[in-house]
């Protein structure tokens, strides 16, 4: 039987959390977010050397990448207020700034057609950022 996950420990390990379905899926495809969501980044940054636009498959990979980061955090208010688990305040918080990064972005969209490539890139990069700090800091608290 593996060990109880320990909520205080800075990192996660398998335990009575992962035998829950919502819970597994939040912990194997939040690591997938994380992936996809640098993989686009990169892409961006790539493509931002280039001249002329970016093609039409890179504003669907960055939809992609921004309604898999959501659903993350989507899942993460869904296991706190329903199957009451406990990340940590510090999981959390990136949770909250993920969604409030993506806000922003819609707010800005306006400045992002100067350089799609670059700024959506580095969105994407900069969640990805969020992402790592919010698997890193499951179970601690400020």
């Amino acid at each position: 039987m593996p060990p109880v996950r320990n909520c205080t420990s800075a990192r996660p390990q398998w335990g009575v959390y992962a035998r829950l379905p919502v819970s597994s899926f939040h912990t194997v495809w939040g690591q997938v977010a994380v992936w996809v969501t640098g993989l686009i980044g990169l892409w961006g940054l790539l493509l931002s050397r280039r001249e002329g636009p970016p093609p039409r498959v890179f504003y669907w990979a960055v939809g992609a990448g921004i309604v898999v980061m959501l659903s993350q955090v989507i899942l993460g208010v869904t296991l706190i207020s329903v199957e009451e688990v406990d990340p940590g305040n510090q999981h959390v918080f990136y949770g909250v700034v993920i969604a409030a990064t993506f806000a922003f972005a819609y707010i800005y969209r306006a400045e992002f057609r100067k350089r799609p490539a670059l700024y959506y890139g580095s969105l994407m990069l900069f969640t990805m950022g969020l992402g790592i700090r919010g698997i890193m800091t499951f179970g601690v608290s400020f």
